[in-house]
Protein backbone atom coordinates (compact mmCIF):
# COMPACT_ATOMS: atom_id res chain seq x y z
CA UNK A 1 0.00 0.00 0.00
CA UNK A 2 1.11 3.32 -1.10
CA UNK A 3 1.48 5.99 1.54
CA UNK A 4 1.45 10.11 0.95
CA UNK A 5 4.60 11.45 1.34
CA UNK A 6 5.42 13.17 5.31
CA UNK A 7 4.87 17.11 4.52
CA UNK A 8 8.57 19.28 4.74
CA UNK A 9 9.09 20.46 8.22
CA UNK A 10 8.20 23.97 8.73
CA UNK A 11 11.54 26.47 9.06
CA UNK A 12 12.32 27.02 12.91
CA UNK A 13 10.89 31.23 13.11
CA UNK A 14 13.77 33.61 13.79
CA UNK A 15 13.59 36.51 15.63
CA UNK A 16 14.97 39.83 14.77
CA UNK A 17 16.05 42.30 16.69
CA UNK A 18 18.67 44.07 14.95
CA UNK A 19 19.13 46.48 11.64
CA UNK A 20 21.57 44.61 10.59
CA UNK A 21 19.80 41.23 10.12
CA UNK A 22 16.93 42.85 9.39
CA UNK A 23 18.08 44.06 6.42
CA UNK A 24 19.84 40.55 5.39
CA UNK A 25 16.34 38.76 6.00
CA UNK A 26 14.87 41.68 3.50
CA UNK A 27 17.54 41.35 1.08
CA UNK A 28 16.59 37.80 1.04
CA UNK A 29 12.58 38.03 1.04
CA UNK A 30 12.81 40.36 -2.16
CA UNK A 31 13.67 37.31 -4.56
CA UNK A 32 10.69 35.57 -3.83
CA UNK A 33 7.62 35.61 -5.89
CA UNK A 34 5.47 36.41 -2.55
CA UNK A 35 6.04 37.10 0.72
CA UNK A 36 3.12 36.52 3.86
CA UNK A 37 3.09 39.12 6.37
CA UNK A 38 1.15 39.49 9.39
CA UNK A 39 1.57 42.08 12.92
CA UNK A 40 0.57 41.97 16.21
CA UNK A 41 -0.05 45.10 17.86
CA UNK A 42 -2.01 47.11 20.64
CA UNK A 43 -4.44 49.26 20.30
CA UNK A 44 -6.90 49.28 23.54
CA UNK A 45 -4.90 52.33 25.21
CA UNK A 46 -3.64 54.62 22.21
CA UNK A 47 -5.41 56.23 19.22
CA UNK A 48 -2.75 55.05 16.90
CA UNK A 49 -1.65 51.78 16.84
CA UNK A 50 1.26 50.54 18.40
CA UNK A 51 3.46 48.03 16.32
CA UNK A 52 4.71 45.35 17.86
CA UNK A 53 5.49 42.42 16.26
CA UNK A 54 6.02 41.88 12.42
CA UNK A 55 5.94 37.94 11.00
CA UNK A 56 7.19 37.00 7.68
CA UNK A 57 7.48 34.09 5.40
CA UNK A 58 9.43 33.36 2.41
CA UNK A 59 9.26 29.70 0.82
CA UNK A 60 12.04 28.87 2.89
CA UNK A 61 12.38 30.84 6.21
CA UNK A 62 9.97 32.51 8.28
CA UNK A 63 11.06 35.49 10.63
CA UNK A 64 9.38 37.34 13.46
CA UNK A 65 10.65 41.14 13.60
CA UNK A 66 10.58 42.61 17.55
CA UNK A 67 9.36 46.05 16.37
CA UNK A 68 10.23 47.35 20.23
CA UNK A 69 13.81 45.98 20.04
CA UNK A 70 15.93 49.14 21.11
CA UNK A 71 17.59 50.75 18.48
CA UNK A 72 16.17 49.08 15.45
CA UNK A 73 15.55 50.61 12.09
CA UNK A 74 12.61 49.15 10.04
CA UNK A 75 13.63 50.96 6.64
CA UNK A 76 14.46 47.67 5.44
CA UNK A 77 11.03 46.56 5.83
CA UNK A 78 9.55 49.13 4.41
CA UNK A 79 11.91 49.10 1.38
CA UNK A 80 10.54 45.13 0.99
CA UNK A 81 6.64 46.47 1.38
CA UNK A 82 7.35 48.76 -1.81
CA UNK A 83 9.25 46.14 -3.57
CA UNK A 84 6.48 45.66 -6.83
CA UNK A 85 8.17 42.71 -7.62
CA UNK A 86 6.75 40.52 -4.44
CA UNK A 87 3.58 39.99 -3.84
CA UNK A 88 2.09 40.99 -0.29
CA UNK A 89 -0.17 38.20 1.10
CA UNK A 90 -2.06 38.89 4.29
CA UNK A 91 -5.29 37.92 5.91
CA UNK A 92 -8.34 40.51 6.58
CA UNK A 93 -5.21 42.92 6.24
CA UNK A 94 -6.52 46.65 6.76
CA UNK A 95 -5.44 46.88 9.66
CA UNK A 96 -2.34 45.69 9.00
CA UNK A 97 -2.13 48.05 5.95
CA UNK A 98 -3.00 50.92 8.15
CA UNK A 99 -0.52 50.37 10.59
CA UNK A 100 2.40 50.13 7.67
CA UNK A 101 0.59 53.52 5.62
CA UNK A 102 1.32 54.90 8.99
CA UNK A 103 5.15 53.70 9.37
CA UNK A 104 5.96 54.07 6.25
CA UNK A 105 4.25 56.52 4.81
CA UNK A 106 2.49 54.01 1.61
CA UNK A 107 0.33 51.12 1.64
CA UNK A 108 2.06 47.93 0.54
CA UNK A 109 2.16 46.92 -3.00
CA UNK A 110 1.12 44.67 -4.53
CA UNK A 111 -1.37 43.46 -2.30
CA UNK A 112 -3.23 39.89 -1.69
CA UNK A 113 -5.83 39.65 1.03
CA UNK A 114 -6.49 35.97 1.33
CA UNK A 115 -10.21 36.77 3.56
CA UNK A 116 -11.23 38.79 0.39
CA UNK A 117 -9.84 35.91 -2.01
CA UNK A 118 -11.37 33.58 -0.59
CA UNK A 119 -15.13 35.11 -0.95
CA UNK A 120 -14.27 35.48 -4.31
CA UNK A 121 -13.89 31.60 -4.54
CA UNK A 122 -16.46 30.72 -2.33
CA UNK A 123 -15.60 30.04 1.07
CA UNK A 124 -17.90 32.28 2.60
CA UNK A 125 -18.35 35.37 4.23
CA UNK A 126 -15.62 37.39 5.23
CA UNK A 127 -14.10 33.61 6.49
CA UNK A 128 -11.44 33.57 9.46
CA UNK A 129 -7.73 32.34 9.27
CA UNK A 130 -8.33 29.63 11.12
CA UNK A 131 -11.23 28.33 8.93
CA UNK A 132 -9.27 28.70 5.80
CA UNK A 133 -6.85 27.00 7.78
CA UNK A 134 -8.70 24.10 8.31
CA UNK A 135 -10.26 24.00 4.98
CA UNK A 136 -6.85 24.83 2.66
CA UNK A 137 -4.10 23.83 5.11
CA UNK A 138 -5.65 20.73 7.26
CA UNK A 139 -4.21 22.29 10.21
CA UNK A 140 -6.20 23.47 13.25
CA UNK A 141 -4.95 26.84 14.78
CA UNK A 142 -4.86 27.30 17.96
CA UNK A 143 -6.04 30.64 19.29
CA UNK A 144 -5.04 30.84 22.79
CA UNK A 145 -2.84 33.77 22.90
CA UNK A 146 -5.51 36.02 20.47
CA UNK A 147 -5.51 38.35 23.31
CA UNK A 148 -1.66 38.59 24.65
CA UNK A 149 -0.21 41.61 25.57
CA UNK A 150 2.36 42.02 22.78
CA UNK A 151 4.22 45.15 24.27
CA UNK A 152 5.50 43.26 27.32
CA UNK A 153 8.99 41.78 27.27
CA UNK A 154 10.43 39.29 26.93
CA UNK A 155 7.57 37.59 24.56
CA UNK A 156 7.31 33.72 25.42
CA UNK A 157 8.27 31.15 23.18
CA UNK A 158 4.45 30.04 23.09
CA UNK A 159 3.53 33.77 21.81
CA UNK A 160 6.25 33.49 19.24
CA UNK A 161 5.56 30.34 18.28
CA UNK A 162 1.38 31.64 17.87
CA UNK A 163 2.30 34.57 16.02
CA UNK A 164 4.53 32.20 13.40
CA UNK A 165 1.86 30.45 12.72
CA UNK A 166 -0.02 33.54 11.40
CA UNK A 167 2.25 33.65 8.09
CA UNK A 168 3.47 29.88 8.04
CA UNK A 169 -0.21 28.43 6.61
CA UNK A 170 -0.88 31.31 5.16
CA UNK A 171 1.67 30.24 2.30
CA UNK A 172 -0.10 27.18 1.68
CA UNK A 173 -3.49 29.10 1.71
CA UNK A 174 -2.39 31.91 -0.56
CA UNK A 175 -1.01 29.14 -3.24
CA UNK A 176 -4.20 27.06 -3.11
CA UNK A 177 -6.26 30.09 -3.51
CA UNK A 178 -4.34 31.56 -6.65
CA UNK A 179 -4.41 28.07 -8.08
CA UNK A 180 -8.13 27.55 -8.17
CA UNK A 181 -8.46 31.09 -8.80
CA UNK A 182 -6.36 30.80 -11.91
CA UNK A 183 -8.34 27.99 -12.53
CA UNK A 184 -11.38 29.45 -12.76
CA UNK A 185 -10.66 32.95 -14.54
CA UNK A 186 -11.53 34.69 -10.96
CA UNK A 187 -7.64 36.67 -10.44
CA UNK A 188 -9.30 39.73 -12.28
CA UNK A 189 -12.32 39.62 -9.58
CA UNK A 190 -9.93 39.84 -7.02
CA UNK A 191 -7.80 42.44 -8.40
CA UNK A 192 -10.87 44.80 -8.42
CA UNK A 193 -11.39 44.08 -4.52
CA UNK A 194 -7.48 45.05 -3.96
CA UNK A 195 -8.31 48.17 -5.35
CA UNK A 196 -9.93 49.93 -2.46
CA UNK A 197 -7.44 48.60 -0.17
CA UNK A 198 -4.43 49.56 -1.78
CA UNK A 199 -6.41 53.29 -1.60
CA UNK A 200 -4.58 54.74 1.22
CA UNK A 201 -7.99 57.32 1.55
CA UNK A 202 -9.28 54.12 2.94
CA UNK A 203 -7.71 54.86 6.06
CA UNK A 204 -7.74 58.57 6.32
CA UNK A 205 -9.69 59.84 9.49
CA UNK A 206 -10.96 63.01 8.48
CA UNK A 207 -12.11 64.89 11.85
CA UNK A 208 -14.32 66.91 9.67
CA UNK A 209 -16.79 63.86 9.10
CA UNK A 210 -16.35 62.43 12.59
CA UNK A 211 -19.63 63.56 13.14
CA UNK A 212 -21.34 60.92 10.92
CA UNK A 213 -19.98 58.39 12.26
CA UNK A 214 -22.81 59.37 15.57
CA UNK A 215 -26.24 58.85 13.50
CA UNK A 216 -27.71 61.88 14.83
CA UNK A 217 -31.43 61.48 14.80
CA UNK A 218 -32.33 65.04 14.05
CA UNK A 219 -32.69 67.56 11.20
CA UNK A 220 -31.20 70.86 13.04
CA UNK A 221 -28.42 71.86 11.55
CA UNK A 222 -27.17 73.96 14.13
CA UNK A 223 -27.20 71.11 16.33
CA UNK A 224 -25.42 69.41 13.51
CA UNK A 225 -22.58 72.30 13.27
CA UNK A 226 -22.08 71.96 17.12
CA UNK A 227 -21.69 68.25 16.74
CA UNK A 228 -19.81 68.37 13.81
CA UNK A 229 -17.19 70.73 15.98
CA UNK A 230 -17.23 69.18 19.11
CA UNK A 231 -16.25 65.70 17.35
CA UNK A 232 -13.90 67.13 14.97
CA UNK A 233 -12.20 68.36 18.55
CA UNK A 234 -12.47 64.94 20.00
CA UNK A 235 -10.65 63.26 16.94
CA UNK A 236 -7.90 65.70 16.77
CA UNK A 237 -7.63 65.82 20.82
CA UNK A 238 -7.14 61.68 20.43
CA UNK A 239 -4.69 61.96 18.03
CA UNK A 240 -2.32 64.29 20.05
CA UNK A 241 -2.47 62.80 23.44
CA UNK A 242 -2.77 59.65 21.73
CA UNK A 243 -5.57 57.74 23.46
CA UNK A 244 -8.76 56.29 22.20
CA UNK A 245 -11.55 58.57 21.17
CA UNK A 246 -14.23 56.91 23.44
CA UNK A 247 -11.86 57.09 26.01
CA UNK A 248 -11.48 61.00 25.85
CA UNK A 249 -15.11 61.51 25.43
CA UNK A 250 -17.76 59.22 24.97
CA UNK A 251 -20.04 59.05 21.87
CA UNK A 252 -23.63 59.82 24.22
CA UNK A 253 -21.73 62.20 26.05
CA UNK A 254 -20.52 64.00 22.71
CA UNK A 255 -24.46 64.20 21.75
CA UNK A 256 -25.40 65.73 24.86
CA UNK A 257 -22.61 68.48 24.57
CA UNK A 258 -23.91 69.38 21.07
CA UNK A 259 -27.62 69.50 22.37
CA UNK A 260 -26.98 71.78 25.93
CA UNK A 261 -23.83 74.12 24.37
CA UNK A 262 -22.37 74.29 27.78
CA UNK A 263 -20.67 78.01 27.60
CA UNK A 264 -18.58 77.31 31.07
CA UNK A 265 -16.48 74.66 32.39
CA UNK A 266 -19.09 74.24 35.71
CA UNK A 267 -21.53 73.71 32.89
CA UNK A 268 -19.79 71.37 30.86
CA UNK A 269 -18.90 69.15 34.08
CA UNK A 270 -22.51 68.75 34.42
CA UNK A 271 -22.10 66.70 31.28
CA UNK A 272 -22.63 62.51 31.69
CA UNK A 273 -18.90 61.58 32.00
CA UNK A 274 -16.94 64.95 31.98
CA UNK A 275 -15.15 64.95 35.47
CA UNK A 276 -14.46 68.62 36.83
CA UNK A 277 -10.88 67.78 36.46
CA UNK A 278 -11.36 67.22 33.18
CA UNK A 279 -13.82 70.64 32.23
CA UNK A 280 -11.57 72.93 34.35
CA UNK A 281 -8.08 71.39 32.38
CA UNK A 282 -7.05 71.96 28.68
CA UNK A 283 -8.96 69.33 26.99
CA UNK A 284 -12.36 71.16 28.64
CA UNK A 285 -11.35 74.64 27.52
CA UNK A 286 -10.31 73.01 24.19
CA UNK A 287 -14.04 71.45 23.84
CA UNK A 288 -15.76 74.62 25.25
CA UNK A 289 -13.84 76.19 22.37
CA UNK A 290 -15.27 73.64 19.94
CA UNK A 291 -18.53 73.91 21.11
CA UNK A 292 -18.18 77.84 20.34
CA UNK A 293 -17.54 77.27 17.32
CA UNK A 294 -20.49 75.48 16.70
CA UNK A 295 -22.62 78.28 17.68
CA UNK A 296 -20.98 80.72 16.01
CA UNK A 297 -20.45 78.64 12.25
CA UNK A 298 -22.65 80.71 9.42
CA UNK A 299 -26.08 79.43 8.76
CA UNK A 300 -24.54 78.87 4.78
CA UNK A 301 -21.34 76.64 6.26
CA UNK A 302 -23.52 74.22 8.77
CA UNK A 303 -24.00 70.44 7.56
CA UNK A 304 -27.15 68.81 6.57
CA UNK A 305 -28.69 65.63 7.79
CA UNK A 306 -28.45 63.08 5.51
CA UNK A 307 -31.21 63.14 2.95
CA UNK A 308 -33.42 60.34 2.86
CA UNK A 309 -33.65 58.46 -0.33
CA UNK A 310 -35.55 60.20 -3.24
CA UNK A 311 -38.85 58.88 -4.47
CA UNK A 312 -41.17 56.10 -2.88
CA UNK A 313 -39.76 53.03 -0.47
CA UNK A 314 -38.43 49.53 -2.24
CA UNK A 315 -41.12 46.99 -2.46
CA UNK A 316 -40.34 44.46 0.33
CA UNK A 317 -41.59 41.73 -2.32
CA UNK A 318 -39.37 43.12 -5.08
CA UNK A 319 -36.44 43.17 -2.37
CA UNK A 320 -37.20 39.55 -1.21
CA UNK A 321 -37.17 37.89 -5.23
CA UNK A 322 -33.46 40.21 -5.55
CA UNK A 323 -32.54 38.17 -2.23
CA UNK A 324 -33.59 34.35 -4.14
CA UNK A 325 -31.97 36.02 -7.35
CA UNK A 326 -28.74 36.70 -4.87
CA UNK A 327 -28.64 33.13 -3.16
CA UNK A 328 -28.96 31.64 -6.29
CA UNK A 329 -26.39 33.65 -8.50
CA UNK A 330 -24.10 33.50 -5.36
CA UNK A 331 -24.68 29.10 -5.52
CA UNK A 332 -24.69 29.27 -9.21
CA UNK A 333 -21.15 30.84 -9.24
CA UNK A 334 -19.97 29.37 -5.82
CA UNK A 335 -19.06 32.97 -4.43
CA UNK A 336 -20.14 34.93 -0.94
CA UNK A 337 -23.65 36.43 -1.89
CA UNK A 338 -22.31 39.55 1.04
CA UNK A 339 -19.39 39.82 -2.12
CA UNK A 340 -21.83 40.46 -4.90
CA UNK A 341 -24.51 42.48 -3.07
CA UNK A 342 -25.41 44.10 0.40
CA UNK A 343 -28.67 44.08 2.07
CA UNK A 344 -28.54 48.47 1.36
CA UNK A 345 -27.15 47.52 -2.16
CA UNK A 346 -30.34 45.23 -2.55
CA UNK A 347 -33.23 48.36 -1.28
CA UNK A 348 -31.59 50.67 -3.64
CA UNK A 349 -31.86 48.35 -6.39
CA UNK A 350 -35.04 47.62 -5.65
CA UNK A 351 -36.05 51.52 -5.37
CA UNK A 352 -34.50 52.60 -8.53
CA UNK A 353 -31.45 54.16 -6.76
CA UNK A 354 -28.73 52.05 -7.55
CA UNK A 355 -26.83 53.62 -10.62
CA UNK A 356 -23.51 53.84 -8.01
CA UNK A 357 -24.27 50.60 -6.46
CA UNK A 358 -21.29 48.10 -6.80
CA UNK A 359 -23.73 45.31 -8.17
CA UNK A 360 -24.00 47.33 -11.35
CA UNK A 361 -20.14 47.35 -11.97
CA UNK A 362 -17.20 45.55 -13.03
CA UNK A 363 -17.88 41.68 -12.65
CA UNK A 364 -20.54 41.84 -10.19
CA UNK A 365 -22.81 43.35 -13.38
CA UNK A 366 -21.55 40.16 -14.95
CA UNK A 367 -22.49 38.05 -12.15
CA UNK A 368 -25.90 39.43 -10.69
CA UNK A 369 -26.51 42.76 -11.77
CA UNK A 370 -27.83 42.34 -15.62
CA UNK A 371 -30.15 39.45 -14.19
CA UNK A 372 -31.17 41.97 -11.49
CA UNK A 373 -31.91 44.87 -14.00
CA UNK A 374 -33.28 41.57 -16.17
CA UNK A 375 -35.68 40.95 -13.08
CA UNK A 376 -36.68 44.47 -12.17
CA UNK A 377 -37.80 44.70 -15.59
CA UNK A 378 -39.64 41.86 -16.00
CA UNK A 379 -37.23 40.52 -18.65
CA UNK A 380 -36.61 37.39 -16.39
CA UNK A 381 -38.81 35.47 -13.60
CA UNK A 382 -37.92 32.62 -10.90
CA UNK A 383 -38.79 29.03 -11.31
CA UNK A 384 -37.82 26.16 -9.17
CA UNK A 385 -36.01 23.28 -10.73
CA UNK A 386 -36.13 20.12 -8.60
CA UNK A 387 -34.18 21.28 -5.52
CA UNK A 388 -32.60 24.80 -7.14
CA UNK A 389 -34.10 27.98 -7.74
CA UNK A 390 -34.45 28.40 -12.14
CA UNK A 391 -33.81 31.75 -14.02
CA UNK A 392 -36.27 31.28 -16.84
CA UNK A 393 -36.19 34.83 -19.87
CA UNK A 394 -39.64 35.96 -19.96
CA UNK A 395 -41.22 38.64 -22.62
Amino acid sequence: MSRRPAAAAEPTPVLITETEALAALCARLRTEAFVTVDTEFMRERTYWPELCLVQLAGEHEVAEVDALAPGLDLAPLGELLADPAVVKVFHAARQDVEIFLLKFGAVPTPLFDTQIAAMVAGYGDQVSYDGLCRSLAGVQIDKAHRFSDWSARPLSAAQLAYAAADVTHLRRIYTALDAKLRREGRLNWVAEEMGALADPATYRQDPETAWERLRPRTTNRRFLGVLQAVAAWREREAQRINIPRQRLVKDETLLEIAATTPEAAADLARARGISEGFAKGRSGAGLLAAVKAGKDMPDDSLPEAPKDRAGPPASPALVALLKVLLAAKSEEHNVAPKLLATSDDLDRLAAGDGDDVAALHGWRRDVFGEAALALKGGRLALGVDGKRVKLIPAG
